[in-house]
């Protein structure tokens, strides 16, 4: 009894040992952006008022102008999810231990998802716009290509964690291969990939309304030139928009997951 305390007394203090590195870690790092710097932050709220009377009250004079880039956003985020969904499963299957065909591909699979994560939207989107234009286009590949780093990862990690059982027993049958996925893997995790998808579709609305900033077509484009313009009050009308948009998508998104379950 006395040992099982003792290492409960252990494990408090190393736990309370991280917490502490934790919090020292986020403090150092909020010094170092100027979070604590009172003086630049009083400097700067003369002018967010500034903004902020000029942004209200919005201005909606232009909304039927802005209902087709809002629906080239949402098409673009449905297609992005849909072609992320296509390129992450089998990218999953190579990265997951348990459904790889050997290490090597294994490592070379991890390594290819890691260095799609790593470029963020943004920069793919301006590299997609020089190679093939202007539109919704780069911005669904820019949205796809940064997607699959993440999802194929989330896709691989629950592969990962399926009862091994099931897998055994479908080896043990002789079935192939493509069988044991199929026939094992796949049922075990189809619920948590759907909810993977849905969260990520979600975020591809948002992500889509920023790619249009570079060209990539949508309500972005919109946004982009009432800035240039210096019409704040119809910024905070789009702005406003985008997140009425974004209510609806999450609670679609909310829907599908329990519809699902």
């Amino acid at each position: 009894m006395d040992a099982v305390l003792a290492e409960d007394t252990r494990r408090r203090r190393r736990g309370l040992g991280w917490a502490g590195l934790l919090l020292a870690a986020a403090v150092v790092a909020l010094a170092v952006t100027g979070f604590f710097d009172a003086e630049r932050f009083a400097g700067g709220l003369p002018a967010l008022a500034q903004l902020g009377s000029e942004m209200i009250p919005p201005n909606f004079e232009r909304w039927q102008l802005w209902l087709t880039p809002l629906r080239d956003t949402l098409a673009m985020s449905v297609a992005g999810t849909a072609l992320t969904m296509v390129l992450s499963l089998p990218l999953a299957l190579l990265a997951a231990p348990n459904t790889s065909p050997h290490p090597v591909v294994l490592r070379v699979a991890r390594t290819l998802l890691a260095s799609c994560r790593s470029v963020p939207e943004i920069i793919l989107g301006v590299l997609f716009v020089a190679a093939v234009g202007f539109g919704a286009l780069p911005g669904v590949l820019a949205l796809a290509l940064h997607s699959t780093g993440m999802v194929a990862k989330f896709y691989a990690e629950a592969i990962e964690h399926v009862d091994p059982k099931p897998l055994e027993a479908a080896i043990a049958a002789g079935a192939s291969r493509l069988q044991v996925i199929t026939h094992a893997v796949l049922p075990q995790v189809l619920p948590q990939l759907a909810d993977i998808t849905i969260y990520r579709w979600e975020y591809h609305f948002r992500a889509s309304a920023v790619l249009g900033i570079v060209g990539a077509g949508g309500i972005g484009f919109e946004l982009m030139a009432a800035l240039r313009l210096i019409k704040y009050d119809e910024v905070s009308a789009i702005l406003l928009a985008i997140l009425a948009c974004v209510l609806v998508v999450d609670g679609l998104g909310a829907a599908l997951r329990r519809r699902l379950k």
